[in-house]
């Protein structure tokens, strides 16, 4: 798997020893659930407040800070249905690889410090979170509607209680097992 970490030096990682390998084990075990039938490659940008704002209002037309956003490169027909990727292999996998071109996530920093905070939980809680959700959305996951909401919840739930990242210790600052 290819997970390009971008902007990662400018920020400090409290709770978190390894950046490539805490963000390298969620996307993993989120592909695993997912049945993915190859590999895949994306990249993770950490971006200011600022650059995450002026990219909220470039593609989504919202003045505003977010969390997150992702930006998938397959238009899946159905969720997770990977069959796509498959049947188009040279649109959708790298050429030399035969890895999935997943898309780019980007996060703020800082907006994910505070929404901890605000939550009660750690910040590699929050952080874990929301690249879960980011990779469910990269895989044709969405919550526009109350039953895809509902589905993505239960996704979303499903890996972090396989990685040990519960609610009921969403607060807890120490490591997670990967």
């Amino acid at each position: 798997m290819n997970i390009e970490l971008i902007g990662e030096e400018k920020y400090s990682w409290e709770g978190i020893s390894s950046l490539e390998d805490f963000v390298h084990s969620i996307v993993l075990e989120a592909l695993r659930v997912l049945s993915s039938p190859r590999e895949a490659e994306l990249s993770i940008s950490f971006v200011s407040d600022e650059e995450i704002r002026e990219l909220n209002k470039s593609y989504r037309n919202q003045d505003k800070i977010t969390d997150v956003l992702s930006f998938p490169l397959v238009d899946y027909k159905k969720p997770g249905d990977f069959s796509l990727c498959l049947s188009k292999e040279k649109q959708y996998c790298h050429p030399k690889t035969g890895e999935i071109l997943l898309g780019d996530i980007v996060i703020s920093v800082k907006q994910a410090k505070r929404q901890a905070e605000e939550y009660g939980h750690s910040f590699k809680r929050e952080l874990a979170f929301l690249i879960v959700h980011s990779v469910l959305h990269l895989c044709g996951y969405d919550h526009q509607t109350k039953d895809e909401e509902k589905q993505m919840e239960e996704m979303q739930e499903s890996i972090l209680s396989y990685l040990g990242i519960l609610r009921s210790n969403a607060n807890e600052s120490g490591d997670f097992t990967f």
